[in-house]
């Protein structure tokens, strides 16, 4: 009986496998992307796209402001004490007016940082850097509503990146346990010895490490809040204040001892499911994003956290593993999990090599179709799969794609604004001009596989052809065809 995680054959590591590892492993790739990654076979490929540190990152700093909502300083600290004392409505209206001030930039800064990431994650050349980012930010899901500091975030979102594909316990879940945006959304600032917040403690468990009641009581979510206790923030730092942490004996998971925050991580990764629920997570997102489990997804599953246990918490490994095994590539696994609105954003600008015109207008299509970054709905994170797909947000993504392919707002007329300012013609091109044969066939059918990952049925395939034939494959026809087929329901799955 074949492994789970039996590796695909090198021979069978073609254009279509390295399209689909671009893709799945990232946001998708020009068809010179794609070739280039087919010339390195299985292995190179697979170590191209982990191995991000060797790649240059050109995507600038942005120069976000850390100090829009800093704590006051000792002379406002004063002067806020004499408006008090004064009992002056017009000094309290000059305190409300700063504070309302400093909240209205810093909203402007996280609206500036949604456009900020979608155009890094556009641009990047390292991809699956940026996919495990957007992984980690609906895995430990934080949004700017509770937080109300964009620096936070921002923060948060660099950590991730820093560590995307590193190491799950020593750096990933002890790190989040002294992020301050988490500590901010979960309220872990207000828990306190004799006034334990359980947030923090349940959420640790049920959502990031095992899984809801996997392997956990009530009791230990109890006794896991009082190991939390005194994990804080100062203005922008982690930092532990020892006079509010609860240094009695506690019990978690039967086991007895003057329990930290650190020992409470350590305990947890004790537990089976420590391994399998975050591999199940990567799965859904790389793999199958179907909701129920089936015997072979759980034998993959289970392979995976076989393979983290054994490489002591690492991620490269286990993403190695998968990236080159025959269940990634088989054909069941292709063209059939939900994109997401950003992924459908980035995916069509990177794969066909599109202007990203307006980013904050994009950021806030991505909204409109479920997606606001730095603003997941819950500390759940999104849903993702079959939840993206509704009336409201199918109209939206396919506005969005027309936007990206012409330029033109949605419910303006054909003659408002110029013509195409970019040149789709270049997707085809490579396709080779030979006497008796169908080239508008032959275009349809290459575009269908390269933007829907799969084959569509001959009857729609022959009425895509027809759109181009009797027509030279200009900008303008091949823009018209691509907007046919990203209207197809299979341009939703990747």
């Amino acid at each position: 009986m074949p492994r789970p995680l039996q590796p695909l054959k090198d021979d069978d590591f073609g254009y279509w496998e390295a399209h689909h590892l671009l893709q799945r492993a990232g946001f998708g790739g020009t068809p010179e992307q794609v070739l280039t990654l087919t010339e390195m076979g299985l292995d190179g490929a697979v170590d191209h796209v982990l191995n991000w540190t060797a790649v240059p990152d050109p995507v600038p700093d942005p120069g976000f402001r850390s100090d829009i909502m800093r704590p006051a300083t000792e002379a406002e600290r004063q002067e806020y004490r004499m408006m008090r004392r004064s009992d002056s409505e017009a000094a309290r209206e000059r305190a409300r007016m700063i504070r309302q001030q400093r909240q209205r930039e810093d909203r402007r800064q996280i609206a500036e940082a949604r456009a900020w990431w979608l155009k890094r994650m556009i641009e990047t050349s390292r991809p699956l850097q940026e996919k495990l980012t957007l992984f980690w930010h609906g895995h430990f899901a934080t949004g700017y509503r509770a937080v109300e500091d964009s620096w936070h975030l921002l923060k948060q979102n660099q950590m991730f990146r820093d560590n995307a594909a590193g190491n799950f316990k020593n750096t990933l879940v002890h790190g989040i346990i002294r992020d301050p945006a988490m500590i901010k959304y979960l309220n872990n600032n207000q828990n306190r010895k004799g006034a334990p917040n359980e947030n923090l403690a349940r959420e640790l468990m049920e959502l990031f490490t095992l899984g809801e009641g996997n392997g956990y009581s009530e009791e230990d979510i109890k006794e896991g809040a009082r190991a939390l206790t005194g994990f804080t923030f100062r203005d922008d730092d982690f930092t532990f204040n020892a006079r509010n942490h609860d240094d009695d004996t506690k019990t978690i998971f039967g086991r007895s001892g003057n329990w930290g925050a650190d020992d409470f991580v350590e305990l947890i990764f004790t537990r089976p499911t420590s391994s399998t629920w975050i591999c199940w997570k990567l799965y859904r997102f790389f793999v199958d994003d179907a909701d129920a489990s089936t015997d072979k997804s759980m034998a993959v599953v289970n392979a995976m956290g076989k393979t983290l246990r054994r490489r002591n918490w690492h991620l490269r490994p286990v993403l190695e593993e998968v990236f080159k095994s025959q269940h990634f590539y088989h054909p069941t696994r292709r063209g059939m999990m939900v994109k997401s609105p950003v992924q459908l954003v980035v995916q069509a600008c990177r794969s066909m090599d599109l202007p990203a015109r307006n980013l904050t207008r994009l950021a806030e299509a991505c909204t409109f179709m479920g997606q606001s970054l730095f603003a997941p709905p819950s500390v759940k994170g999104w849903d993702g799969g079959t939840g993206w797909i509704n009336t409201s947000t199918l109209f939206t993504r396919q506005n969005t794609l027309v936007y990206l392919l012409t330029g033109r707002e949605p419910g303006s007329n054909p003659w408002d604004g110029g013509g195409l300012d970019h040149d789709l013609s270049r997707l085809v091109a490579h396709l080779p001009d030979i006497p008796q044969r169908d080239r508008p066939t032959d275009a349809a059918t290459y575009l269908s596989r390269f933007l829907l990952g799969t084959m569509p049925d001959s009857t729609r395939l022959g009425q895509w052809a027809d759109l181009a034939r009797g027509r030279d494959m200009d900008a303008a026809t091949v823009t018209r065809l691509i907007a046919l087929i990203t209207a197809a329901p299979e341009y939703q799955l990747c």
